[in-house]
């Protein structure tokens, strides 16, 4: 074992050691004491992505700096990926190191320590990888403490936001060598039924993304008992016709009919990107390929609890690599959020990791509406990579 892989199964250890809610705190103890930092803090992503949070020992309820991320340093890690040292900019001459905490794609946040002098190579590179142990340490404990939730919470949120957070995947991004999906949902003040989900099977890929009609409580769970029906199918081996068919059974059985809830159910194959998926009454999505941008226009099936004149049909999509395909609900495209040219904005992020294109698109809805939704939007970035030979 070499020593930097010794040090950080020591920063493991000390910290498997430890309470849950105190992994983060037991990780800048030891970088403190070993690399005599003058500090070391974690920045956890808010619900906004539009800043971070400066977790402490402080309980909930209790103030956290806040800091917004255009124009610093920690939005440019987030953003590129890439640990970054400054030197010069601190009172006593310290030297700021930020390192980005995330494990497949998924931004969890940032680890800051502040050195009395410039780093070795060394000392910066055990500063990466504690903070890359730091993710896998978080996304274990987080089952077990509110603590990242709280921290994460910026603004308030109702019982039909809460409700509508439990749905979502536990990581809003997945990369894979074949793929990197992402996706991000902006709440009405009053909440809708949007939901995204994607998950991984050694062969199989599963993306869906749903919209229940509403804004409210009831909205939030119809939207629970959709997914519910999805997940529970999905995970007991059915196939894309049969998820659809037990999510729309699951309406009907529990009294709840009409045209209830729409949604767009992908399954594709990671050998050879060949994709099942169903269209419930959704917006079509786009795919961006070789520079262009298409709708993709296939048959359309009434959405789930609506009258159904034939079981929702499974249609064909054939993935190459270097594709692009982009869902969304119609809170994207309604109102004020058609003037923003989606297609255009669509185009223009192509060179962006799906992390910040569905965060670009969402927010350029948000800010054509002045900040005020009158319904959720929600974006889904597929990128496919193929299978490399």
């Amino acid at each position: 074992m070499t020593e930097g892989s010794a040090g950080l199964a020591g920063l493991l250890a000390a910290a498997e050691a430890r309470m849950p809610v105190e992994s983060a705190e037991v990780i800048a103890f030891e970088l403190t004491r070993r690399l005599e930092a003058r500090s070391v803090s974690f920045l956890i992503t808010d619900f906004t992505g539009n800043a971070v949070v400066r977790l402490s020992l402080a309980d909930a309820g209790e103030e956290r700096e806040r800091i917004t991320l255009p124009g610093t340093v920690y939005g440019q890690v987030l953003r590129d990926q890439r640990v970054c040292v400054r030197q010069g900019d601190h009172p006593d001459g310290q030297v700021q190191i930020v390192a980005p905490v995330t494990n497949r794609g998924d931004a969890i946040g940032l680890l800051e320590v502040l050195l009395p002098q410039a780093p070795e190579p060394a000392t910066v590179q055990t500063i990466v990888e504690s903070a890359h142990a730091l993710a896998y340490i978080l996304i274990a404990n987080r089952r077990f403490t509110d603590l990242y939730q709280w921290g994460r919470r910026t603004l308030p949120m109702n019982l039909a936001a809460e409700i509508q957070n439990t749905l979502l995947p536990d990581s809003l991004t997945c990369e894979a060598p074949q793929f990197t999906v992402s996706g991000e949902l902006i709440p009405t003040e009053e909440i809708a039924g949007d939901t995204f989900d994607h998950s991984l099977d050694r062969l199989t890929l599963h993306v869906s993304i749903t919209d229940a009609m509403g804004h409210d409580v009831r909205a939030a769970l119809i939207a629970t008992l959709l997914v519910g029906a999805l997940r529970s199918a999905r995970r007991g081996g059915a196939d894309l016709a049969d998820q659809a068919h037990q999510a729309h059974q699951a309406l009907l059985d529990h009294g709840l009919h009409g045209p209830l809830v729409t949604g767009q159910l992908l399954r594709i194959d990671l050998q050879t990107g060949s994709a099942g998926f169903v269209n419930a009454g959704h917006p079509w999505p786009w795919l961006l390929r070789g520079g262009r941008l298409d709708r993709i226009i296939p048959e359309i099936d009434p959405p789930f609890g609506a009258p159904l004149p034939h079981p929702h049909r499974v249609q064909s999509l054939q993935l190459r690599p270097g594709d692009r395909l982009i869902l969304v609900t119609d809170g994207m495209l309604e109102r004020n959020a058609a003037a923003e040219d989606l297609p255009a904005l669509i185009e223009g992020t192509r060179d962006l990791h799906p992390r910040e294109t569905v965060h670009t698109l969402t927010q350029a809805v948000l800010r054509a509406q002045q900040g005020v939704l009158q319904d959720d939007a929600t974006v889904v970035c597929l990128d496919w990579q193929g299978t490399r030979d």
